[in-house]
């Protein structure tokens, strides 16, 4: 097959693609762009992207423009590169036409979906806000809009009740860098012909705004429960003049006693009383023994499992309600947008 590539990616959902490249005998990956490094952590260190941190132990170039489309240097070495394809795993940057015209045969962009749904920058948080039942990866080739070239491969994963943005974007990434060196075998081989999108199909997966974390107990629990895994660990409520983060929760509803952890199975037995209890939509109505308080949604029952007290470290639901001793009758209220 023999092959010369630049990948152009930055988080961990990009590195198992870009390390599936590296140990494929037949693709050599000639250099690496990444978004620049940024300050993380307590300490403010400046730290390199994960596949930044990928490149340099393999040794390869590694070019880190600011905007790689106003960087006339950074063009010029994509040039003298003579790459085959340059492949984009959430690079987090807009390619211009003027680099996508670069590479000898075309560039190809692996897409945290199944498109054209949930084009965009957050595929994976969005499909599981729907409560998305399936997900996948597209592999396609990309021309000047957002995630709108052509298709070339998909294959596909389901998504689990208590699968979470972080497990499903794993699993994708996997899935990916897999996908990734099949589609580019085929392309090789001319054994794919691209496939239009249909673009009257096409729904699109935004950028997360604040706004999207603030949790409202008015709506139903399968709904928050689908918001928090999605948005997760962001998701924010108030309890006692403090901000309080949910993060793991469980429905409590017949709907999904097949899916409860072993754990959690003796919510089945008690739900005819636990369903008794009602209160305002964002009040406790029960405290589960060793689990965790059980909160009135608009609809249904919702189950905190893990929580967050700004300042604090995750802890249980159970280890919550049994040490700020939380009380029946108590509410968890919504939070403005300066939080």
């Amino acid at each position: 097959m023999g092959m010369k590539i630049i990948f152009c990616g930055t988080p961990q959902f990009a590195v198992p693609s870009l390390e599936k490249l590296l140990h494929h005998p037949d693709i050599e990956v000639v250099g690496v762009v990444t978004q620049p490094d940024k300050r993380r952590g307590r300490g403010n260190q400046l730290s390199p992207s994960p596949v930044k941190a990928v490149a340099i132990a393999n040794q390869l170039p590694v070019w880190q423009p600011e905007r790689v489309k106003k960087s006339p240097e950074t063009l010029n070495l994509l040039r003298q590169a003579e790459a085959d394809f340059f492949v984009v795993v959430a690079y987090g940057q807009i390619l211009s036409q003027e680099i996508l015209d670069i590479p000898k045969l075309g560039c190809i962009n692996v897409h945290g979906s199944i498109l054209p749904q949930y084009r965009g920058a957050a595929p994976i948080q969005w499909c599981l806000y729907h409560g998305e039942t399936e997900t996948g990866i597209t592999t396609m080739m990309m021309d000047a809009g957002m995630d709108t070239g052509a298709m070339l491969l998909k294959a596909y994963t389901p998504i689990g009740l208590f699968d979470n943005a972080h497990q499903l974007a794993e699993t994708l990434a996997d899935l990916g860098g897999n996908l990734l060196v099949e589609t580019l075998k085929k392309l090789a081989d001319q054994e794919i012909q691209p496939i239009p999108q249909d673009n009257s199909q096409a729904t699109y997966a935004s950028l997360l705004q604040k706004s999207d974390y603030l949790i409202d107990w008015s709506r139903s629990a399968i709904a928050l429960h689908n918001q928090i895994r999605g948005f997760v660990p962001n998701c924010v409520a108030s309890w006692r003049e403090k901000i309080l983060k949910i993060i793991t929760t469980v429905p409590i509803s017949p709907n999904y006693f097949s899916e409860l952890p072993q754990d959690l199975q003796g919510l089945v037995q008690d739900y005819s009383s636990l369903s008794g209890h009602s209160g305002h939509p964002g009040s406790v109505v029960n405290i589960a023994k060793g689990i965790g308080p059980i909160i009135q949604t608009g609809e249904g029952l919702l189950l905190l499992r893990e929580v967050q007290i700004s300042g604090k470290k995750v802890q249980s639901g159970w280890d919550f309600a049994n040490g700020f001793h939380l009380e029946v009758g108590e509410v968890l209220g919504q939070i403005n947008l300066e939080f």
